[in-house]
C-alpha cells in the first residue's frame, strides 16, 4: 500500500509538460507527486500571449520544429494534436481566438488555462507541492535497483520521496527571473545522457558599432522579410534601444549564430520598378517619396545611414543607377547583430537533452529504465506562436500514456 511518501510517478516540473503529464498518468489510475521549486505552478503559462495565452498554433507539425532528430517529434505531436487540446479548452467553455498565422489565445487570461490544468488535475488525483527543492541538487537523487525492485529516491526540503517513474520537466534556462534553470541537464548528465549545446531562442538580437545608430529608431516596426542560412520569416521586425525584435527578429534568432549575416528585405509588397516609374517625374525628394510606403522615422534614418547624399534631392534628379541601389538595399539589407539578449529575455531554448538518448514514443531514456525527459529540457524547440506550447502538451501526453 502507497504512503504519502511513495508514489507511482514524481514528475520535476510544474509547468505546461509536467502538468499534462501529471493529469495523463493520474486519469490511468498512476499515484502522481509534482515537485515545483517555485512558490506557484504554471508561471509561464500565465506569462505567455501578454497574458492571454498562445497556448497551441492549429497548423503544428514538426516542420516547425528545431532538433538535431528533426523527425523525433513527429510521434507525440500526432498522436496530440492542436485539435485535441482545443477540445479540452472546449470542454472547460474557455473562449477562444485566432489572432493570425495559426496562433490561438484566449479571449480573457492565461490563468484560464491554468484553472483548466488544476481542474483536470484535481480529478486524477494528483497531488501538487510547491517550494519543494532538493536538499542537494542532483545528488539528493538517487536510484536504486534491488532484485529487480527498482525506484528513484529524491531527498527534499520537504521530505523524502521515492518512486518508480521519474519525470523530468524542468524546462531550459530561458526567462530565469521565471525560475528557470539548466537544472533538468545536470540530471541528465547524472544519468549518463548527452546534452545538445544550449543557446537563447526567440530572443531580441543586439547591435553595436554604426548600427547603435537603432537606437533613434526604438519603437519603429517594419513589415520585413529575415533570413539567415536559409530559413526565412515574414513578420514585423522591430527596432530598439538595443537592436533588432518583433516576430520576424525572434523567430530567425533561433536559426542565427554569433557572426551570421541576417538579410532583411523591409518592403516585401513594393515593387521598386512601378514606384520608380510613378516618382520620376516628381519633385519630391527620395526621402519622402520612401516615407509614402515605409515608416517616416524608418526612411529618414536609412537614409542617413546609406543615402545621404540624395535623399533630399528632387527625385525627377536621382539617376537610375543611384534609385536602383537604394531599392536593392531596402531589399536585401545585411546586417550583423553583435549578439543576443540572451537568457533573460529568451522565450525558449535551443538544444538540450539530445534525442537519440529518449525514445520518441515515450519520452524515456534508453540509457536508464523509469527517468523520462519532456517539454522544453529536450532538443525540441518550435517556432514562435504556440508551437512550443503544443510540444509541452504533446510531450508531457507520450510520457504520461507509458508510466
Amino acid at each position: 500500500m502507497m504512503t504519502s511518501t511513495e508514489w507511482d510517478v514524481i514528475i520535476l516540473g510544474g509547468g505546461a509538460a509536467g502538468l499534462m503529464c501529471a493529469i495523463e498518468a493520474g486519469k490511468r489510475g498512476r499515484s502522481v507527486l509534482v515537485l515545483e521549486h517555485a512558490k506557484a505552478i504554471g508561471k509561464k503559462i500565465l506569462i505567455a500571449g501578454g497574458g492571454r495565452c498562445n497556448f497551441t498554433n492549429i497548423h503544428a507539425s514538426h516542420a516547425h520544429f528545431i532538433s538535431r532528430n528533426p523527425h523525433f517529434c513527429k510521434s507525440a505531436l500526432a498522436r496530440f494534436t492542436p485539435k485535441d487540446f482545443v477540445s479540452l479548452v472546449e470542454k472547460h467553455g474557455i473562449a477562444y481566438h485566432e489572432k493570425k498565422l495559426g496562433q490561438l489565445f484566449c479571449n480573457e487570461s492565461s490563468r484560464q488555462i491554468t484553472e483548466m490544468l488544476e481542474r483536470e488535475w484535481t480529478y486524477a488525483g494528483v497531488e501538487i507541492r510547491v517550494n519543494c527543492s532538493l536538499e542537494n541538487g542532483v545528488q539528493s537523487i538517487t536510484h536504486n535497483d534491488v532484485h529487480g525492485d527498482e525506484h528513484f529516491k529524491l531527498c527534499t526540503n520537504q521530505g523524502v520521496f521515492t518512486c518508480t517513474a521519474l519525470v523530468i520537466a524542468t524546462g531550459g534556462p530561458s526567462i530565469p527571473k521565471m525560475g528557470s534553470t539548466g537544472f533538468g541537464y545536470d540530471i541528465a548528465r547524472k544519468f549518463g545522457l548527452k546534452i545538445i549545446p544550449t543557446k537563447p531562442a526567440l530572443v531580441p538580437l543586439t547591435t553595436d558599432g554604426s548600427l547603435r545608430r537603432f537606437e533613434a529608431l526604438s519603437g519603429v516596426s517594419v513589415d520585413s522579410i529575415v533570413e539567415c542560412n536559409g530559413i526565412s520569416f515574414r513578420e514585423n521586425l522591430l527596432f530598439t534601444h538595443r537592436g533588432l525584435s518583433g516576430p520576424a527578429v525572434l523567430q530567425i534568432s533561433s536559426y542565427w549564430e554569433p557572426q551570421d549575416v541576417i538579410t532583411i528585405n523591409t518592403a516585401p509588397n513594393l515593387d521598386f520598378e512601378h514606384f520608380f516609374s510613378k516618382y520620376r517625374s516628381s519633385k519630391t525628394t527620395l526621402s519622402n517619396a520612401l516615407s509614402t510606403v515605409l515608416p517616416k522615422r524608418f526612411v529618414e534614418e536609412f537614409c542617413r545611414m546609406y543615402a545621404s547624399t540624395v535623399a533630399q534631392k528632387p527625385f525627377n534628379t536621382i539617376s537610375q543607377q543611384e534609385y536602383v541601389k537604394i531599392a536593392e538595399l531596402l531589399q536585401s539589407w545585411g546586417i550583423t547583430p553583435s549578439g543576443t539578449e540572451g537568457y533573460a529575455k529568451a522565450e525558449v531554448t535551443v538544444g538540450g537533452v539530445d534525442t537519440n538518448e529518449l525514445s520518441s514514443k515515450t519520452m524515456e531514456s534508453k540509457k536508464q529504465r523509469g527517468l523520462y525527459f519532456i517539454g522544453e529540457v529536450v532538443d525540441v524547440t518550435g517556432w514562435l506562436g504556440g508551437y512550443n506550447f503544443q510540444w509541452a502538451w504533446a510531450s508531457g501526453v507520450a510520457a504520461g500514456q507509458a508510466l
